[in-house]
Order: structure tokens, then C-alpha cells, then sequence
């Protein structure tokens, strides 16, 4: 297969969305990713009504110097439910004499589709400017009605309270965790095995949810530490990436908030930071997540001959033992192939290893590209005068 046209060939990527995966997953898979799809959370009406009719009757009836739309999807759904209940032509004819801030594109189209206008929409798409934007024209005893998208926003509505506004919370929609989250399980431990590359959010449920899932099973440290290290987090902006933020794991994330944008930035960044680039006797060979591309060929390799293959890369033309090859084994291959010694653990023996090596160098298709040392090792036979990059 001709990787060329496809940046993300041999990478696989997790998507944790649960709304518009099918799109993000297609973006991907267009540039030759392959998809992990493991919904961390899911959109669901509100179980009772009673609340957010309360609110809107609330913004009918007193009142209002603001707006605050955060989503396009949660305004429209607050109009639709509102012309349900008959109250729509009065919710709008309270709109225009308020004054609307929109948190981003999305909402503006959603308030301008309505008739309406904001007067105020921030170039980050960030609730916190919005926030800062208000305080700084001063809210003491101002009524601000706040669309909430999936969970409270303490931080922005009890901040507007500090400063002296009343504020009318509007709970539109809410997540909740999926009802089977046995797929999510599975990526969470593909992403701490390392067999994924990055993984994709588009919310901060979504971050969250998968953050309490590892924790469920024990692996919540073990997760984090492989987004910081092997596993690449690609957030769709950084309301999503907060939850990330605050453990110390670096994101992605793209300068507008657009799914478009993400994969654009994870195709920038992920061939960067997991692909290593070497030339091997005469040959131009680049490592990728599960794959390589050996003189612009694609060529899928197993998880033990990818471990063995890495483990030479780090040190190319160096001869590397069949007992340090044994230490970088999957557990299950060293298992498999291995004696076991009286504790009960697996010894690897060297044929585990030679049958990972052979299993490599068929996957290669290239004779002379891993080299045997006999009695010592393996090393992989490469250019001196070639530049290494990304080798790791």
C-alpha cells in the first residue's frame, strides 16, 4: 500500500465522541488512521422537563439584561422545546430586548437562525473570555441568564454571583456515561499497552468519563502517564482539554474549535512525535504506531515484531542482545514462547525472539535490513552518513 496522500497510515487513533464519531472517524480513516471507536459519554434529554420550564418561564416573565448561548445545538433545543410548551414567540420577543453573548460560530449561527443578534462572541470560543468580558463591563445587579451544554459551569455562573448578578441556569441537555463501556475499557488499555496513538476528545464529559472508567479498573495513573509519554490527546479546544490541563498531560488542540481542525493538527502533530525516520541499508525506512513505510510502502507489522524492530531503532547498527529483545516482548508473546522459572513469571528464551525476528523481517519484504550477530544479537544495518530522526 502507498502511504504517500495519507499522513496518518499505521497510526491508530481512539475517538471518544459520542456525537458526530461517524464524521470524525471518516476525517480520520481518510487519512489512513485506523479508528478506535469507544464512546466515553452520551447526550440524553433531561429526565424532567420541570426545571428547565421553570427557567424559561423564569426568563419570560423578569427581566433580563444577558444572554449567555455557550452551544448552537443547546439554544436551538431550549427554542424547540419552548415552542413545544407554546412559549417560543415570547422567549424570542424577551431575546430581543436582551443582550445576547455567544460563546462561538456555532452559537451565533444558532441565535442568528432564531432572528436574532448577538451583540458579543469571543475570538478564543472560550467561556472564560466571556466571563472575563462581563465582569469587566461590570454585573452588579444585572440578571443573566446562562445556557448550561451537558454540566453546571460553577466556576463562570458563581463568579458572575461574587460580582453581584443574579444568574437563571439553564440545563438545556446533559451527558451521562454510556450504558455499555466495555469498548472504552478496551482503549483505555490499548492506550496504556501503547497499540493506540492518540486519542480524540471533544468534550470535557468525554475526558472525564474515560479518566473514571481507568480508575474503575486501577489503571487511572497508568493511563495518564502514557498521555504524557506514547499516547498522543487530541482535545477540539481547551474547555475540553481542562480536565487534562490540571493533571499535567499535554494536548493537541486545534486554533479553532472544529473537528476539521483536529484531525488537521493531529495529522501536524502525531507523525511528528510517534514516527522514527532512519535510512537502512540503502533503503529509506519510517517507524510508525503498528505500521512502516519502507521506501514509501505501507507495511502493516504485528505488535512483537514492532516491539523488536523499536528496540533496534533506538540503536541502529548496534548490536542488541537476545535477552535485552526479550525484556521488550508483549508480555503475552514472551509468555507463549517462553520456560517459566519456579516463581511462576515467564523467562523469555531465544525463540521467542527469533520467531519475532522472522515474523519482522517477512513483514519488511528486504533482505539485509536486521541483521544477525552470531552468538550476540541483532542490529539493524543502516546508513552512518544518514540522518535519524525522531528515533525513539
Amino acid at each position: 500500500m502507498n502511504a504517500e496522500g495519507e499522513p496518518l497510515a499505521g497510526f491508530a487513533v481512539g475517538v471518544t465522541a459520542a456525537r458526530r464519531h461517524e464524521e470524525l472517524a471518516s476525517l480520520l480513516e481518510r487519512r489512513g488512521a485506523r479508528v478506535v471507536h469507544a464512546p466515553a459519554i452520551r447526550l440524553v434529554p433531561l429526565s424532567d422537563d420541570a426545571e428547565l420550564l421553570h427557567a424559561t418561564e423564569d426568563c419570560i416573565a423578569q427581566s433580563l439584561d444577558y444572554v449567555v448561548v455557550t452551544t448552537g445545538i443547546g439554544f436551538r433545543a431550549w427554542l424547540e422545546t419552548a415552542d413545544g410548551w407554546g412559549l417560543r414567540d415570547d422567549l424570542i420577543d424577551r431575546f430581543t430586548r436582551v443582550r445576547i453573548l455567544a460563546r462561538g460560530p456555532k452559537a451565533r449561527g444558532a441565535i442568528r437562525s432564531a432572528g436574532l443578534q448577538e451583540e458579543w462572541s469571543p475570538e478564543s470560543e472560550s467561556c472564560t473570555e466571556v466571563l472575563h468580558h462581563l465582569l469587566a463591563g461590570g454585573v452588579a445587579g444585572a440578571r443573566i441568564a446562562v445556557q448550561l451544554y451537558g454540566e453546571p459551569l460553577p466556576e463562570f455562573t458563581d463568579a458572575l454571583r461574587r460580582a453581584g448578578a443574579e444568574v437563571v441556569e439553564i440545563p438545556v441537555y446533559r451527558w451521562s456515561r454510556t450504558d455499555d463501556s466495555t469498548p472504552l475499557r478496551r482503549l483505555v488499555g490499548q492506550a496504556v499497552a501503547g497499540t493506540v496513538d492518540a486519542i480524540t476528545f471533544t468534550s470535557a464529559p468525554a475526558v472525564v468519563a474515560t479518566l473514571a472508567v481507568a480508575a474503575e479498573d486501577g489503571l487511572e495513573e497508568a493511563l495518564l502517564e502514557a498521555l504524557r509519554t506514547h499516547v498522543v490527546a487530541a482535545c477540539v479546544g481547551p474547555v475540553t482539554a481542562q480536565p487534562l490541563d490540571e493533571r499535567g498531560v499535554p494536548t493537541v488542540q486545534p486554533e479553532r474549535a472544529r473537528i476539521g481542525a483536529l484531525v488537521r493538527a493531529l495529522v501536524q502533530d502525531l507523525p511528528l512525535r510517534r514516527a522514527s525516520r532512519l535510512h537502512v541499508r540503502g533503503h529509506a525506512l519510517e517507524l510508525r504506531g503498528h505500521a512502516v513505510v519502507l521506501d514509501g510502502q505501507l507495511r502493516p507489522i504485528a505488535p512483537a515484531p514492532m516491539a523488536i524492530l523499536r528496540a533496534l531503532a533506538r540503536r541502529p547498527g548496534h548490536v542488541v542482545s537476545r535477552a535485552e529483545l526479550c525484556g521488550v516482548l508483549p508480555s503475552r508473546v514472551v509468555a507463549n514462547g517462553s520456560a517459566f522459572a519456579r516463581d511462576g513469571r515467564p523467562h523469555a528464551d531465544e525463540h521467542a525472539v527469533e520467531m519475532a525476528v522472522a515474523r519482522l523481517r517477512r513483514g519488511l519484504g528486504r533482505s539485509g535490513i536486521v541483521e544477525t550477530v552470531v552468538k550476540r544479537g541483532y542490529r539493524l544495518a543502516f546508513d552512518p552518513a544518514a540522518r535519524v530522526e525522531g528515533v525513539g
